[in-house]
Order: structure tokens, then C-alpha cells, then sequence
């Protein structure tokens, strides 16, 4: 099973590298060959976000024969590929912006980087990580803001510290993208519907708290309770694509696993 799906991404890997062109003649021949190449560590990172193999080591040890490296090798090679994934990403998102459909959903989400009782004992994110509160409590770590369409491309992504005010990352993630966008009462603001408001190409639709007084019209309440696909798209990379680690042992390594993360999961 799992050799079928290396497979797999080997195919779909090769075939994202020529069509957008990721790396250069340049970038093959420059310095000394790599043990692993790029492709070969994208392959191998997506293969671990994709199958049930959590950690970098499972990995190794399903192709220690084949690899002919050191782990530590492999454990480079993919926090490396985490770049290759950035710029796959960047081109999958900008070409999603031009079939995009004309509704669009934008939120944020929780990204622990441990467990809240270790938090003052992580030291390797501490730059860049706070503390945060979620649905689910409080929690150390970053946010996560997205905006994908009504058919699910990913279109706008951001990720801050939790007390980054949310109204500002939108109007950030979204300056470019047009259509209909759909939010939550978190972003309720008058000034912003000004900001966003571009004359027939760009509209702010934000669902009101439940102790406003106003009355919403049944398009209004139908576009608002599709909001619950992004909130599944959270679901998925968090459960299946193995989005929320606290395994990295560096910064790279934790910004190379949410880089690959959302890879595997927009070329699911």
C-alpha cells in the first residue's frame, strides 16, 4: 500500500515541478549533488503527511534500504523541501485566484505548537509563538487564517501570532481576491466592509452576533451556514494531513511541516 502511494506522488510531484517550473537548471547543478534531491524529499514529505506514518523516523525506516543515508540526512532533506512546497503553494493559490468561484470563506484557526502544560518549557518556537484562546480553551502556539472558495481552493493563507488582530490579516490575505466573502461574527466591522468594499468586483458579507438586531434575508442565512466547509478543511489538515505537530525540533522544521502539510492537502 504504501509503495502505491509513493507512486502516486512521485507522479504528481514530477508533473507540479515542469508545470510551474519550481526548480531551475540552475538549481540542479549548482554545489555538490544532493544525497536526496528535492524532488525525492518533497515525495517523502508528502508520503508522511499522507499515509500514517507521524513521525520523520517511520519514514526512514520504511526506505533505510532504498535511501542508503543517515536519518539525519532525510530528516534535512525534507525540512528543505518545506521551500519547494512554498513556492507550490504561492503558484496553486495564484492560479486558483483566476477560476475562483465567486463565493469565498475566510477564517482562522488554532495551531498549538504543545501541549498548554509545556508551554513555558518550549523554548524552540518561543520567538514566534503566544498564548491564544480558541473554542477549545487556551492554547500556546499560532493562527492560522485562510480564505478558500465555495469549491475549495486555497486561496489567501497567513499564519501570525494569536493576538494579531484578526481585521487586519484580512484585509492582508484578501487585497487582491474579489467575489463575495463570507465571515464570521469575529470579524464584525463596519470599517472594514468599508475597506473591502470594491464596486461591482468585491463585497463583505460578516454574520452578525447573535445580539445584534438585525434581520439577515435567507440568501444572507444560506451563505452564511456554508461556512462550515472551511471549518472542515481545518478538520481535515489538522487530523489527516498532520497540520498540528509538536515534533519539530527547530523553527525550520515547524514551519517546513505546516508548509507540507497544506501541500498534501491541496493536492489531495
Amino acid at each position: 500500500m504504501y509503495s502505491e502511494t509513493f507512486q502516486q506522488l512521485q507522479l504528481i510531484v514530477t508533473y507540479c515541478i515542469e508545470k510551474f517550473k519550481l526548480i531551475t537548471p540552475n538549481e540542479i547543478t549548482k554545489g555538490r549533488p544532493l544525497k536526496i534531491s528535492k524532488e525525492d524529499a518533497l515525495v517523502f514529505a508528502l508520503y508522511m503527511h499522507r499515509s500514517t506514518r507521524a513521525t520523520k523516523k517511520s519514514v526512514y525506516d520504511d526506505f533505510r534500504d532504498a535511501l542508503g543515508c543517515s536519518y539525519k540526512t532525510l530528516v534535512v532533506a525534507i525540512n528543505r523541501a518545506g521551500m519547494l512546497a512554498l513556492r507550490l503553494l504561492f503558484k496553486i493559490m495564484r492560479l486558483g485566484r483566476k477560476d475562483a468561484h465567486l463565493l469565498k470563506y475566510t477564517d482562522a484557526t488554532d495551531i498549538p505548537v504543545c501541549l498548554a502544560k509545556n508551554a513555558t518549557k518550549h523554548k524552540t518556537m518561543k520567538g514566534l509563538a503566544g498564548w491564544g484562546y480558541s473554542g477549545k480553551g487556551f492554547y500556546f502556539g499560532l493562527k492560522m487564517t485562510m480564505t478558500r472558495d465555495n469549491s475549495g481552493r486555497m486561496l489567501g493563507l497567513k499564519f501570525t501570532a494569536p493576538n494579531k488582530n484578526d481585521r487586519d490579516i484580512f484585509r492582508e490575505i484578501n487585497r487582491g481576491i474579489d467575489g463575495i466573502i463570507v465571515a464570521d461574527a469575529g470579524y464584525v466591522s463596519k470599517q472594514l466592509e468599508r475597506d473591502m468594499y470594491v464596486e461591482g468586483r468585491r463585497f463583505l458579507l460578516i454574520k452578525p452576533y447573535k445580539t445584534m438586531k438585525r434581520l439577515a434575508e435567507a440568501w444572507q442565512l444560506e451563505l452564511y451556514n456554508r461556512r462550515f466547509r472551511i471549518e472542515f478543511d481545518f478538520r481535515s489538515l489538522k487530523l489527516f494531513h498532520g497540520l498540528v505537530s509538536s515534533m519539530p525540533r527547530s523553527v525550520d522544521g515547524y514551519i517546513s511541516n505546516y508548509l507540507l502539510a497544506l501541500t498534501s492537502f491541496v493536492l489531495r
